[in-house]
């Protein structure tokens, strides 16, 4: 259907690398918010693809090896824009995300192109490291863009399509989220942030401290 005709086709990009605990159950609650959905197997070594339904709405797309973070976003959204949807969800695979924020991201985009969720105003769930980390990225992104940038480190988003191809990154791993928003600074694109719940369970972080911090200094520094 042409976007004249419907101008809000919403599709969620679900980059993913051995999440067959909870997959599942997220593409169950993402699927109620959005048309679509496509999921980037990020290489997966364990059944992550075996619990993907088999539905129409759902597309999978898989790197034959780990290529990183930045790489499945950048896939997702641009096979995205190729079937001709005209907003972007990007969430993160192992639900430290509630899917039922979806509509206040997607309400944000009536006025900004790029929204981000912010973790920052409920701290008492998050790890004091990824406090510290995420404070001083925030803060230093802040005074490179001329802007505020609450949370730089979530992966919560959403986005408009006329902008995505303004924002890819070139960089593949974490440190691409960074790389998005300073490429958003540098087109003149404001960004928009809605609060959400600190949600950390067993799970274990795929994001290594010292490469992710390298990454973004990498990232500041060059970009």
């Amino acid at each position: 259907m042409s976007n004249l005709l419907n101008p809000n086709r919403t599709c969620a990009v679900i980059p993913f690398y051995n999440e067959y605990q909870s997959l599942s159950l997220l593409l169950e609650k993402v699927s109620r918010f959005v048309d679509f959905i496509i999921c980037v197997n990020d290489g997966s070594t364990d059944d992550s693809l075996s619990t993907i339904p088999k539905t129409k709405n759902i597309l999978i797309l898989s790197n034959n090896t780990n290529r990183g973070k930045g790489y499945s976003i950048k896939k997702g959204l641009l096979k995205g824009l190729e079937l001709d949807y005209n907003r972007f969800v990007t969430i993160d695979a192992d639900l430290q995300h509630d899917p039922e924020f979806i509509p206040k991201f997607l309400n944000a985009l009536e006025r900004y192109d790029f929204v981000i969720g912010n973790r920052l105003d409920n701290i008492s769930d998050m790890p004091p490291l990824r406090i510290i980390s995420n404070k001083i990225t925030s803060f230093l992104l802040s005074i490179k863009l001329n802007q505020k940038i609450f949370d730089s480190q979530c992966g919560f988003r959403a986005f408009n399509a006329k902008i995505i191809k303004n924002i890819l990154p070139d960089t593949n791993g974490f440190e691409a989220e960074t790389e998005m928003i300073i490429n958003a600074g540098r087109h003149n694109i404001a960004i928009g942030f809605v609060s959400i719940p600190t949600i950390y369970g067993n799970e274990k972080s795929k994001m290594r401290n010292l490469q992710a911090t390298l990454g973004f200094i990498k990232v500041y520094l060059t970009k």
